[in-house]
């Protein structure tokens, strides 16, 4: 694997690759690796010859009082990972690399409606970062695939939205949540957890598990249990910021008619910010 941390450097490797015909993929992270990134680029190798990982700790994205100083940083266990992983070539960036101009001279990306509530709200600008680097990725190696995990579900619907939006020429794969034996989806942020916050953690996938059973028995997004599983979280211990029920292709309140549904929740513990969601599709029996 090659390591590079320039634009033009990188975009001769993948210029070389193109050359040779070779289908270019994408994996995006901010690094402090774990096995749910590492399922991504498995998933970029089955669709693509030359894998691309990126990591780049995005400042555009991060709040005022968010975590951006001490987000965890494992740059020579990430390039082990990545290398075992047989991913072609890692992209680590300096801010500078990204930003020449500085980011209060950057373009900045907005993706209406499916960017606001939810996360959007609880975060403002965050989304706005996210896109804006994201595109710049996009554009810097030209992947025919970039793929992303489907955790952060509103993440992904955002990519989805701007990529359609903005007619651009690549295939954003959606890969499946990797989870912990108990359930807890995995995250660079789950470090920040005590051990007594990692074992009440998983119950916010158990919620969401209830949620689904009952939207599945009743046919229906019941208030009555939607109750339920907020005060089953709260009284956790968890700080809730959403529990929700959308449409899963918008992201839009439901109404009478939809089948498709996403259950998403965002909660903190302690000092740590956990998010998570489950899709299912009521005419599919999912």
């Amino acid at each position: 694997m090659q390591t590079v941390d320039t634009v033009n450097a990188l975009r001769a490797l993948v210029g070389r690759a193109r050359s040779e015909n070779k289908k270019v993929a994408l994996v995006a992270t901010m690094g402090n690796l774990h096995d749910g990134h590492i399922a991504l680029v498995h998933w970029a190798k089955q669709r693509a010859d030359y894998v691309v990982a990126s990591i780049f700790v995005n400042p555009l994205q991060f709040g005022a009082n968010e975590d951006l100083a001490s987000y965890p940083r494992t740059p020579e266990a990430d390039r082990e990972k990545l290398v075992s992983a047989g991913c072609d070539v890692l992209f680590a960036p300096t801010v500078e690399q990204v930003y020449p101009d500085g980011m209060h001279s950057q373009t900045l990306i907005s993706v209406p409606k499916v960017s606001e509530g939810l996360c959007g709200a609880a975060r403002p600008g965050h989304f706005d970062g996210m896109a804006t680097v994201v595109i710049k990725l996009l554009n810097i190696v030209q992947p025919h695939v970039a793929v992303f995990g489907q955790k952060d579900y509103q993440q992904l619907a955002v990519i989805r939205t701007m990529v359609r939006d903005l007619n651009m020429m690549v295939d954003i794969v959606a890969a499946p949540t990797i989870r912990a034996a108990d359930g807890l989806a995995l995250s660079s942020r789950n470090g920040y957890l005590t051990d007594r916050e990692r074992a009440v953690a998983p119950l916010l996938y158990a919620c969401l598990q209830q949620m689904a059973a009952s939207i599945r028995s009743e046919q229906r997004v019941s208030e009555r249990q939607l109750i339920e599983c907020h005060q089953r979280i709260s009284d956790a211990g968890f700080q809730l910021e959403y529990f929700e029920v959308r449409n899963a292709l918008n992201l839009q309140p439901v109404t009478s008619i939809d089948t498709h549904f996403v259950i998403l929740v965002a909660a903190r513990i302690g000092k740590t910010r956990l998010i998570d969601n489950l899709t299912l599709d009521l005419r599919q029996g999912e």
